[in-house]
């Protein structure tokens, strides 16, 4: 077996990390598995409010989700060690918050997680760009990429709710049971995938100009990242030539 393309020191967890997971296949396949962390967050997150231990469920979840992020671009030892830079003070602000909440508030953790989710979705992007040619791994991480926008502006949301005045505030829910109350996790994770997808029910509207402006970027990103991923996808695909065909006997032909 040949040796990964990326030379690791000994004594450098990064390096001993990224030839791990290049020898194991996890970098390969990782795009998948992170598919498959952002669905099941998807498929759970709607109920997570309702379970008696709903935080710990949602904690569970987002490490999960940032751990196979972190295997989806670690392919490199420099975008590894940057990528455990950012996603270790990230998830330590989620625990800490998570059994300390006085000691570590959320908006340490918010501000972390916005970081590190603009990080793994640019290097998302990037290795899309540069596949020589479409395959599972590049249509998973596309998708991925598409959910992990919506992710990255999640706590974004939170950030400026939390931070603006209580009255008016930065967003107002119109409609539902949660009318009237502030903005909370799941509407902000439900606001934000709206505005991505730019549907715009109107249950959840932004007030404040840095709110609005915040939606208008999203949606602007949004649209540029399906044009850009689509075009690139068809580019490649119709560039690739197609398998040589076996010569089969006559009987056969």
């Amino acid at each position: 077996m040949s040796n990964p393309p990326y030379p690791n020191s000994p004594g450098s967890i990064p390096g001993r990390l990224a030839a791990v997971t290049a020898r194991f296949g996890l970098v390969r396949f990782s795009a998948v598995k992170l598919l498959f962390a952002l669905v099941l967050l998807f498929l759970v997150t709607p109920f997570v409010s309702d379970l008696p231990r709903g935080d710990l469920v949602e904690a569970v979840l987002i490490t999960l989700v940032m751990v196979f992020a972190v295997l989806a671009i670690g392919g490199r030892r420099r975008t590894l060690t940057v990528a455990l830079l950012l996603v270790a003070p990230t998830l330590a602000a989620k625990w800490a918050n998570h059994v300390r909440p006085d000691l570590a508030p959320p908006e340490i953790f918010l501000g972390a997680s916005a970081v590190f989710f603009v990080f793994v979705t640019a290097h998302l992007l990037h290795f899309i760009l540069r596949a020589p040619r479409v395959d599972a791994n590049v249509l998973c991480a596309g998708v991925s990429g598409y959910l992990m926008l919506g992710l990255l502006w999640t706590p974004g949301y939170l950030l400026v709710a939390r931070l603006s005045p209580v009255s008016p505030g930065a967003f107002a829910l119109t409609v539902g049971p949660d009318a009237g109350h502030a903005l909370d996790n799941f509407n902000a994770f439900y606001f934000s995938f709206i505005t991505l997808t730019t549907v715009g029910y109107g249950d959840v509207v932004p007030i404040s100009r840095v709110a609005r402006m915040l939606a208008m970027m999203e949606a602007i990103t949004g649209l540029f990242y399906m044009a850009v991923l689509i075009s690139r996808l068809v580019a490649v695909y119709s560039s690739t030539p197609p398998p040589s065909e076996e010569l089969r006997p006559p009987s056969q032909s």
